[in-house]
């Protein structure tokens, strides 16, 4: 039964959510929620019961009586449109493929039916694949302080050819160069400094803010010859334009030769930078507008256009799926890091003082982005969210953030990727949407076409200015009418000037009262329209809205005691129950006593209790007998008598104890044991002569008492006299040896205490016999008084 309640409670808490959208029509109700439904069957509404009503969960939809056909339910799929496999191949092989040939990414297109609230989820995978052609531009800083690391990169075209053949055998490399925007306060505008900007006898170009040196060629030996032939140039302020310059290779695609394939871009400086805002500085105050702007390949527009900002190269970056190493000394480390972080898909190298591990720069730093594939969406529509999940190498996997991402792959690697696409509401028009996804820093992607379910089948099936919707002022559709403007009733049979007319409310009062709609509704069109209570699984219904289903008994503080429904204010109980709240249960296996009888024969079932017409008998099952012998002690006699011949009933067993049969056993283990399926009760009781002896009692299906006895009592065995004697004898001794050894202890202790005293007091004596007190010496002393005095005194 608390099973019962809790699904129910979950129905209705589900079913609350559909309710509380008070939809008008099954589009709206679709819309509320992925668990709502719409039930068309015309006659589905009870009296009183608005339109709304309809949408509702599933589950309650069908208990209400609304049968599964009728339920409208429309569910979101897929498709896949081009799921083409990705490339297995090997460098070195004999076939050579065209960059657009290579697939590393899959599906490639597919078709996404969206419900609101339903998610629909798909798998993407992806591989490296080998031999991948690679473009990489350096971006070279020429400033003045720039002029060692030219000189080591004069030579890069060819070793950097040789070294990144050990990665693909299709491998281009282009140059440009950048110094500052030609403009005071970054440069000095005077002629002789425009004509050659460094001090002294260095012959250094003329200033110029990008210049596109050699365009993307897989000819290395090119590559040196013209980077050989540039020259220094300088500027006034340490930051560099070269925020300018990487927005003129990024957006300037068909000018230098970027292909469909890897796209690296090395830049290579000893400084910081300017960006958006720092062009005021030069009076220039338009914003970059993040177009091409190369004549004569030199950038024509930085004298008029400001620096961009981070965000604004970061999206063109990634719009032209170019991968950014920033190749700088370890001075501005910390400013590139930082800026790195910001930049989806950069490295950071440290480059040296000259510039000579520009080549093992590169190489860690290519390996370290290609590594890693870090998912990237287009712009998602208004209401749509999206969901990532990875499973990557070595059982890891990642969710939120994480999930866009997996780390560590190498060339050959397979990861794929858990994507949930949800639609929270519907576009106002409905119409379909396309979103992108894909690797940044790659040119593959998955292109998803985006299909909402706004509206129900039911609707397309609808029938414009129906009869059924009084006189056609409205549209019959999914069992309910869509009611015209100016229209309102749910058959639309009121217009909106008549919703307040005192006539009609006649017809939403009972007789003999002056309620309206019993002061549970609204009367619309002469119709009562029942309000709706604030918790949605409390409805009014009924013509006059008197009828509700929350004002029935209860029983344990439920409706019906939660074995019924409340239909008008009386429960209507399920099967097997029954009384005014449904608190009467007619199943009787609560009344089974253990001897398979109802109520151990001694009673009657009501409503799943036992009522004892014995007096004798209590309990549940009126099996508890406080005045009653138990089944040991009932039977103790004669199971004693037939067993081993004698007790009271020794004289009389054959007439008393013809009752059950007995089985003799050899031992207690031999008794049968509680798991039997006959009700069974072990016995210890003991005989005249005082021995125990152990029997069970039974009742099989037949009713009929079968008994199994030990053969052989346990009788007491008398006590062992000498033992005893022994015991006693030993333990007098014992204890006449303690008493002397304690009297003995205590003559020690008082003997030590007085020959202690006695040494006290010889100490303490004064005495001595040379002082005699009575002893008087014989010698006396005189002094004469006149001794030592002078004459004539």
């Amino acid at each position: 039964t608390n099973l019962k309640l809790l699904i129910w409670a979950g129905l209705l808490s589900c079913g609350s959510d559909c309710i509380k959208k008070n939809a008008k029509s099954c589009g709206e109700c679709i819309q509320a929620g992925p668990n709502c439904g719409w039930c068309k069957k015309t006659d589905f509404l009870q009296e009183g019961e608005p339109t709304s009503a309809r949408c509702d969960d599933l589950a309650a939809l069908k208990s209400k009586g609304c049968p599964p056909d009728d339920i409208e339910n429309p569910r979101g799929s897929q498709a896949v449109n081009k799921d083409k496999e990705v490339t297995n191949r090997r460098k070195g092989t004999a076939e050579k493929l065209d960059p657009e040939d290579i697939t590393q990414i899959q599906p490639q297109q597919l078709v996404l039916k969206l419900r609101t609230g339903e998610p629909q989820t798909f798998s993407l995978k992806f591989k490296r694949a080998e031999d991948y052609p690679i473009d990489l531009y350096y971006l070279m800083d020429l400033s003045y302080s720039m002029k060692d690391d030219l000189e080591n990169v004069k030579s890069l075209g060819t070793a950097l050819m040789t070294e990144m053949e050990k990665i693909t055998s299709d491998f281009r490399i282009g140059f440009g160069s950048f110094v500052e925007k030609t403009v005071m306060p970054y440069i000095s505008t005077t002629p002789a400094k425009l004509r050659n900007p460094c001090t002294g006898d260095q012959n250094c170009t003329t200033p110029f803010s990008y210049r596109n040196v050699l365009n993307l060629t897989s000819e290395g030996n090119r590559f040196n010859e013209l980077v050989g032939a540039q020259q220094i140039s300088g500027n006034l302020d340490s930051p560099e334009g070269g925020f300018d310059a990487i927005m003129q290779v990024a957006v300037c695609g068909k000018q230098i030769g970027w292909r469909n394939v890897t796209r690296l871009l090395v830049f290579s400086t000893d400084a910081g930078f300017h960006f958006a805002g720092d062009g005021k500085l030069g009076g220039i105050v338009l914003p970059n507008d993040g177009r091409c702007h190369l004549e004569n390949n030199l950038y024509a527009m930085s004298h008029y256009y400001d620096y961009p900002s981070i965000a604004h190269l970061v999206q063109k970056l990634s719009e032209n799926n170019i991968q950014t190493i920033f190749a700088v000394t370890e001075e501005f480390q910390a400013v590139y890091k930082e800026l790195k972080n910001l930049i989806p898909k950069s490295a950071v190298g440290t480059l040296s003082a000259n510039s000579s591990n520009v080549i093992q720069l590169i190489i860690d730093a290519y390996n370290s982005l290609s590594s890693e594939v870090i998912l990237e969406n287009s712009k998602l529509p208004k209401g749509v969210t999206i969901n990532y999940k990875s499973y990557c190498k070595n059982g890891v996997n990642g969710t939120g953030e994480n999930g866009r991402k997996c780390s560590n792959i190498s060339i050959g690697d397979e990861v794929k990727f858990e994507i949930s696409v949800t639609a929270n509401e519907c576009p106002k028009k409905g119409q379909n949407e396309t979103i992108k996804i894909k690797p940044l820093g790659f040119t593959e992607e998955v292109e998803i076409n985006l299909q909402f379910i706004c509206e129900c089948q039911c609707q397309n099936e609808g029938e414009a200015n129906s009869p059924d919707c009084h006189e056609g002022n409205g549209t019959f559709e999914c069992g309910a009418c869509r009611c015209n403007e100016g229209r309102i009733g749910r058959l639309c049979e009121c217009s909106t000037d008549e919703v307040n007319s005192e006539d009609m409310d006649a017809y939403c009062r009972r007789e003999n009262s002056t309620e309206i709609c019993s002061n549970n509704g609204e009367c619309i069109c002469g119709q009562c329209v029942c309000k709706k209570r604030e918790n949605t699984n409390e409805v009014y219904s009924g013509k006059y809205c008197e009828c509700d289903n929350f004002n029935c008994d209860r029983s344990n503080g439920l409706i019906c005691g939660g074995n019924g429904i409340c239909k008008c204010r009386v429960c209507e109980c399920y099967p097997n129950y029954t009384g005014s709240a449904c608190d009467c249960s007619l199943d009787t296996s609560t009344c089974m006593a253990s001897n398979g009888q109802i109520c151990n024969g001694r009673g009657t079932c009501e409503c799943g209790t036992c009522n004892c017409t014995d007096p004798k008998f209590q309990g549940p099952t009126c099996e508890m007998c406080q005045t009653c012998l138990g089944v040991c002690a009932e039977h103790k006699d004669c199971v004693q008598c037939k067993a081993f011949r004698k007790g009271e009933k020794k004289e009389t067993c054959s007439q008393e104890c013809s009752y059950f049969n007995m089985t003799l056993v050899e031992s207690r283990d031999k008794l049968p044991q509680p798991n039997q399926p006959d009700p069974l009760s072990h016995c210890k009781e003991k005989d005249v002569d005082d021995c125990w002896f152990y029997f069970t009692y039974s009742v099989n299906s037949n009713n009929e008492p079968i008994v199994h006895v030990v053969d052989t009592p346990e009788c007491p065995t008398g006590p062992d006299i000498i033992p005893i004697v022994a015991g006693v004898v030993a333990g007098i001794v014992l204890i006449g040896l303690a008493l002397l050894l304690i009297w003995k202890l205590l003559m020690i202790i008082h003997d030590r205490r007085e020959f202690a005293k006695f040494e006290k007091e010889k100490m303490n004596a004064k005495w001595d016999t040379q002082e005699n007190p009575i002893y008087k010496s014989p010698i006396n002393n005189f002094k004469n008084p006149n001794y030592g005095r002078k004459a004539g005194l």
